[in-house]
């Protein structure tokens, strides 16, 4: 009777400890899956003063231009995020027409890495049949960041 007491006392055991190992294995899965997915981080360019600014006039449209860009990294992740040295592309009708350099860095879980990078603009590269001399005449110039 008393190896009987013992093998069901020994099956409790085991059936508990396996209950807890798979309540373990699926806390785990949950808190992977939707607590700890990852999600791609932001890339921003906020709002920037132009520092120089040189225009043409609409008969002879260009421009050239120089400003700090404020970039944003937003990560939303729960752990950092590493990313290797890039460059931003500044386009004005799908040409490129200057570039800034992003160093490695990181930016912290939950939080926001903000770099400020100095760029120089210019319309040399731009065909004679694009809108930059009505964009001109009206103040306002068109520019793409990607």
């Amino acid at each position: 009777m008393d190896e009987e007491a013992k093998r069901k006392k020994r099956m409790k055991w085991t059936i508990g400890i396996i209950a807890f190992v798979i309540f373990q294995v699926v806390q785990a899965l949950f808190f992977v899956l939707v607590i700890m997915k990852f999600k791609s981080p932001k890339f921003r360019v906020s709002e920037f003063d132009i520092q120089t600014l040189n225009v043409g006039t609409q008969a002879s449209p260009l421009f050239d231009m120089s400003f700090a860009a404020p970039i944003r990294v937003k990560n939303t992740n729960w752990g950092p995020f590493k990313y290797d040295a890039t460059t931003v592309d500044f386009t004005y009708g799908g040409v490129q027409v200057g570039q800034a350099a992003i160093p490695k860095s990181k930016a912290n879980f939950k939080s926001t890495k903000k770099i400020d990078v100095n760029v120089t603009l210019s319309s040399n590269t731009l065909p004679s049949t694009s809108n930059l001399g009505s964009e001109l005449s009206s103040g306002i110039i068109t520019l793409n960041s990607q």
